[in-house]
């Protein structure tokens, strides 16, 4: 994406400062819930959260729907408004199985943060707009593409009255590690923690494979899953 240089270097910046945020907050006994206006990298009480970004995709999500309704776990998905719009049937149906929708901007652009902040609340009010007319429902959460914050961004999520919500697990399975590299990531996960997948934005095989194994034994645990930042 090009842009203002210094919006650019300030947006890479963050990115990278953002690596250490979510490093501390695995640490951590207990994941952070969020500031007032700041993201939301925990949930509380025994429990962790999946959350399944940029769908939806007419072979992945389904799957993950299936194999989520197997193991009978609520999980948030999300959605890119593009994608939506394209799809909006399987938006219906992932609303349908019990998931929660979230937003994750309209086009996803990149590096987020270094968009100007009129566009920002473009995509995130566009996102909002594909998502609620193809499903009838206003998400009340959002995913900066990328993680990627800014007090801009900040600033358009909380005007637009949605929950900034990031992650503290990440087995990055968008760069097609590998089935084993994942599940381990995953089964790192703990008590308080959000869990990164991905169901869009390319082949989607090893994360559907690795959930299959990370899933029974997050559950045999004892963990449940629920919904970061009260989402309903």
């Amino acid at each position: 994406m090009s842009g203002h240089p210094v919006r650019v270097g300030y947006a890479q910046a963050l990115h990278y400062l953002l690596f250490g945020v979510r490093a501390l907050q695995f640490r951590r006994a207990r994941p952070g819930l969020g500031a007032r206006r700041g993201p939301v990298f925990g949930v509380p009480g025994q429990s962790v959260a999946l959350t399944i970004d940029d769908g939806p995709h007419p072979e992945w999500t389904p799957r993950m729907l299936d194999l989520l309704g197997r193991h009978r776990i609520r999980a948030t998905f999300f959605l890119i408004g593009a994608r939506v719009r394209e799809r909006p049937d399987l938006a219906r149906d992932v609303l349908a199985a019990g998931h929660v929708l979230g937003n994750h901007s309209m086009s996803h652009p990149q590096p987020f943060a270094a968009l100007p902040a009129p566009r920002v609340r473009v995509e995130i009010a566009a996102g909002q707009r594909e998502i609620e007319e193809a499903t009838g429902l206003r998400p009340r959460l959002f995913r900066a593409p990328g993680g990627n914050w800014s007090r801009d961004v900040l600033r358009a999520t909380a005007e637009s009255g949605l929950t900034p919500v990031d992650w503290t697990v990440n087995p990055s399975d968008w760069r097609s590690p590998g089935v084993d590299r994942i599940t381990r990531s995953l089964c790192r996960g703990r008590a308080g923690h959000v869990l990164l997948c991905h169901d869009g934005g390319g082949d989607r095989s090893q994360t559907v494979a690795a959930l299959e194994t990370a899933l029974p034994r997050l559950l045999d645990r004892g963990l449940r899953f629920v919904i970061p930042g009260g989402g309903r």
